[in-house]
């Protein structure tokens, strides 16, 4: 037959592909085929009624059809009818000229423009398939969503009432396909909203297995083709908790437009007063804006407490009206230039503490405004930084600096005609604080590298290196650095330091060629002024509060964390590195030490620099084949005969059961040595406490079942830090975890029940959980 030409390309196309097995063809011109009047030519043309699409044709193909005279149309045989992104398909469609109702028996299966199908026993079609009712309706959505019912009722073509509905995501067994899926909503009613993209059901039970678990009167979701709507999300219910009791949690999701939203939570509960929450977000072509805050009224009190340093901490403002904000905004001024800002503010720990808001548990909660840029070799941000300190039984707020400004810049150039390569650093800043010592700093570090090698094989590296500092500050005798002097002072430094380090590797093969052996000596030769540590020349310290001389510091050339301590004097340091490798198996390891020409005797005790020859350092990591990795490292002093320093990380297992443990040692708490002035406080002191702890976890998992633990102990204290596990469940719809935790620890004052957590995945849905 011939295709007329005004018909689309894609509609030709479709009839010459589908033409050749059909026993009869006709194509219907772009006119509304369920209008109340049908004509028919010899060119197997039917215009029907007025069109309802300027640019789409309807289109029908059947194996037969069939007229009579009282108006009935019938096809037969595999019908197919669509126009544009719609299609419907039946074994038989019978049309009706004078009420214009359209039937469809048997396999009809309506597909839709989003991507899903709809199946049904019988549909009847009115109005252009706008309105309708069908039997056994099955809709397959995305993410694998199933909808069913036993009936269905279309109104406009946009909301689809269901009758003794029934709704998940899981697969349906092949083998046993009326086994119930693992997890379905079974409603009296369901209405899908197809314009508002939202499925409500109406008395619905959430059955595990087939078995009722909980009861909904009226449940709402969104459309799993939609990845942002407006509406309700997951209820939240815990049934015990030791600051809120009893609590329910509900939030609303709003989605404003394409760039932006709003989230709000409500939370009421049985022992304190309700909180409310919510959390902007916008996107913009030209950064990012997020915003959290929170408020409740507070009725929880506690009394006062004895910090760590023998302090009482009243509590009693901590309680009533109580809020937070937390905030982040990223903008990029151009390719070069960007600005932003995180602000964290609470008016309590407490207050985090009771209602759970996270941050909690943290040392402190930091803010600061920032203006960075990038270039070729090149790095500057100007940023200012506030503090607010949340545990109040190490911190105390007005003991927190405030940072206005701080600047930092860092540059790298190319390599020079020498093959040398010049670098620069500087990082400068006004420190202040209410209680203690406020300081400004100018630091200037310029570093030039000279690496070559010869033809021994031997690896150098020239290093020239100048460091600068100078300081104005006050209130010395306070903390951090509790000098014996008053006033203002006004300080500085300059250390020039030449350094050359040579590397030698000599490597074999052994297992006929199988294994691979690097014998690597290290020497390295430093020289600078003896400067010692500079803690009798007045300068402050803001980061250098810690030394670290192990095999990861061995060969710098400043051991400090910062710049305001400066390691000075003629040293030399010398290290072995060694590495097996053969047939999987792998040991890696390095020794060394330092010698030194001056002996500092006012660095921080267990430095393991008090002689001449320091304490040796190593370094070894075993690794017998993919079931076991074991590292070690360590400092020891041999005037004492014990270690200064330790830690080990130990794992081994299969990919579906793996060990693993941890062991920390060290003499002190570094921590509390600038936090209190422990030459003041005796044998007692916070500092000299010894930090001596091992962890452990084991995790597996067999199919579909997921299990961990951990635990960490002080062995010093003889007591628990916090352990816990996690033991769920995942398929491919559903997941439920199981987590539990307790900390033995104190924040504020406080210490923690033990927690348990339950969290429920329901693919498509939401995740929600069960705090006790």
């Amino acid at each position: 037959m011939s295709v007329p030409r005004w018909l689309p390309k894609r509609a030709r196309r479709c009839v010459s592909l589908a033409g050749v097995a059909l026993t009869g063809t006709a194509l219907v011109a772009p006119q509304d085929m369920f209008a109340n009047t049908m004509q028919r030519d010899n060119s197997h043309i039917i215009v029907i009624g007025k069109p309802t699409s300027e640019h789409d044709p309807l289109t029908y193909l059947a194996d037969s059809e069939s007229y009579a005279k009282n108006g009935l149309v019938t096809w037969e045989g595999n019908v197919r009818i669509w126009q544009g992104d719609h299609a419907l398909r039946a074994d038989k469609i019978t049309y009706d000229r004078n009420t214009g109702v359209l039937s469809a028996r048997g396999h009809v299966a309506i597909m839709e423009p989003d991507g899903s199908t709809t199946y049904a026993a019988y549909m009847e079609f009115s109005h252009g398939m706008h309105d309708g009712i069908g039997t056994s309706i099955y809709m397959q959505m995305q993410d694998n969503a199933k909808l069913a019912g036993n009936g269905m009722r279309r109104t406009n073509g946009l909301i689809n009432d269901l009758s003794h509905a029934v709704y998940t995501a899981c697969k349906i067994c092949e083998t046993n396909p009326d086994a119930p899926p693992f997890w379905q909503f079974q409603a009296y009613g369901a209405t899908q909203d197809a314009q508002h993209k939202r499925i409500e059901f109406n008395h619905a039970w959430l059955k595990m297995l087939g078995l009722p678990v909980f009861y909904f009167p009226f449940f709402s979701m969104s459309d799993p083709s939609v990845k942002r709507q407006s509406g309700f999300l997951m209820a939240g219910i815990s049934p015990h908790d030791r600051y809120l009791g009893t609590y329910f949690t509900l939030p609303y999701f709003w989605a404003i437009d394409d760039s932006q939203d709003l989230t709000v939570r409500g939370l009421v509960s049985t022992k304190t007063g309700p909180e409310i929450t919510s959390e902007y977000r916008r996107r913009f072509n030209f950064g990012t804006l997020d915003i959290t805050a929170g408020g409740a009224y507070d009725t929880n009190r506690e009394s006062r407490y004895v910090n760590t340093f023998g302090n009482n901490v009243n509590s009693s403002g901590e309680y009533g009206l109580q809020g937070y904000v937390f905030g982040q905004g990223n903008f990029a001024i151009n390719k070069h230039w960007q600005a932003g800002i995180n602000v964290n503010l609470a008016t309590s720990a407490n207050y985090m503490r009771d209602y759970r808001v996270p941050g909690y548990g943290q040392e402190s909660l930091n803010s600061n405004v920032y203006l960075e840029g990038y270039g070729v070799g090149a790095y500057a941000r100007l940023d200012a930084q506030a503090y607010q300190g949340l545990n109040q039984g190490v911190i105390q707020n007005s003991e927190l600096p405030w940072a206005l400004p701080r600047f930092t810049y860092a540059y790298q150039g190319q390599p020079d005609a020498l093959g040398g390569r010049f670098s620069m650093n500087t990082t400068d800043f006004d420190v202040y604080r209410t209680k203690g010592v406020s300081d400004q700093r100018g630091q200037l570090q310029m570093q030039w590298d000279r690496p070559f090698h010869n033809s021994l094989g031997q690896q150098w590296l020239v290093t020239a290196r100048l460091d600068s500092n100078v300081y104005r500050a006050t209130r010395l005798a306070q903390q951090p650095t509790y000098y014996a002097v008053g006033g203002t002072k006004v300080t500085g430094q300059v250390l020039p330091t030449i350094a050359v380090k040579m590397n030698w590797p000599f490597l074999r093969s052994f297992a006929r060629g199988r294994g691979t052996q690097i014998l690597e000596p290290i020497v390295q030769l430093i020289a600078a002024p003896n400067t010692g540590n500079s803690a009798n020349s007045n300068m402050p310290n803001e980061d250098s509060l810690t030394y670290e001389f192990t095999d990861t510091t061995m060969f710098a050339l400043n051991r400090y964390a910062g710049t305001d301590r400066l390691d000075g004097g003629l040293r030399g340091n010398i290290g072995v590195h060694q590495s097996w490798t053969w047939n999987g198996h792998s040991i890696d390891m390095l020794v060394g030490e330092s010698i030194q020409e001056h002996i500092t005797k006012n660095r921080i005790p267990y430095s393991g620099l008090d002689h001449h020859l320091s304490d040796p350092v190593g370094r070894v990591r075993f690794t017998p084949n993919k079931y076991l990795d074991v590292t070690a490292r360590g400092r020891y002093n041999p005037w004492t005969h014990q270690f200064d320093y330790g830690e080990g990380l130990f794992s081994a297992g299969i990919p579906a059961l793996r060990f693993s443990a941890g062991y920390l040692y060290a003499p002190v708490t570094p921590y509390y040595y600038y936090a209190t002035n422990y030459r003041e406080g005796g044998v007692n002191s916070p500092y000299l406490v010894k930090t001596n702890e091992i962890t452990g976890s084991v995790a597996t998992h067999w199919r579909n079942y997921h299990a961990s633990g951990f635990f960490r102990r002080s062995l010093s204290r003889k007591q628990f830090v916090a352990n816990g596990g996690d033991i769920g469940y995942s398929n491919d719809c559903f997941g439920l975890d199981i987590m539990y935790i307790k900390q033995y620890t104190r924040i504020g004052g406080e210490q923690r029940n033990t927690t348990v957590m339950f969290n429920f995945t329901f693919k498509t849905i939401g995740t929600f959980g069960i705090n006790g």
